[in-house]
């Protein structure tokens, strides 16, 4: 299954769930990290947001956009839309897999990763992600840790 229809389903499954899933949550997520391909790597910072449909006590769907830019001479940023299911490990602790779209410099490439996400009170969030964008050039590979603020 390519990448765009990776995306395309969790976006769908997402709107999908929102009538029927009243709960859910919010979040805005300034993050930082380190962007390696080839032998080289570089510092990136970025900023999501997106939100949460509950799928009951265990599970949850939902959907971001967000944008990265690689702390490098010259890089452009990549702006990406997509989203992510997973599994809730009680109150506080949520591990998923993520995908969708990143776009740069006029084309699109698919990327998908792995997360967990840890809550900090009522209000406050922190996380880690690999990502890969998956492009007709170099791969791309993402490790950031990031901090928000849910709502």
């Amino acid at each position: 299954m390519t990448m765009r229809k990776i995306s395309i389903l969790a976006a769908v499954a997402a709107f999908a769930a929102s009538p029927a899933m009243a709960a859910g949550e919010g979040r805005v997520v300034a993050n930082g990290g380190i962007v390696f391909a080839g032998g080289a790597s570089e510092a990136t910072i970025g900023a999501e947001a997106g939100y949460d449909f509950d799928l009951g006590d265990k599970a949850f769907v939902g959907v971001a956009g967000g944008v990265k830019k690689i702390l490098a001479d010259g890089s452009d940023a990549f702006f990406e839309v997509g989203g992510r299911v997973g599994a809730k490990l009680g109150d506080k602790t949520k591990i998923y897999a993520l995908g969708g779209l990143a776009f740069c410099c006029g084309s699109s490439d698919g990327f998908a990763g792995v997360g967990l996400q840890r809550n900090f009170g009522n209000l406050l969030l922190g996380n880690i992600e690999y990502r890969r964008i998956i492009g007709s050039g170099t791969d791309l590979n993402f490790v950031t840790v990031g901090l928000g603020v849910r709502f």
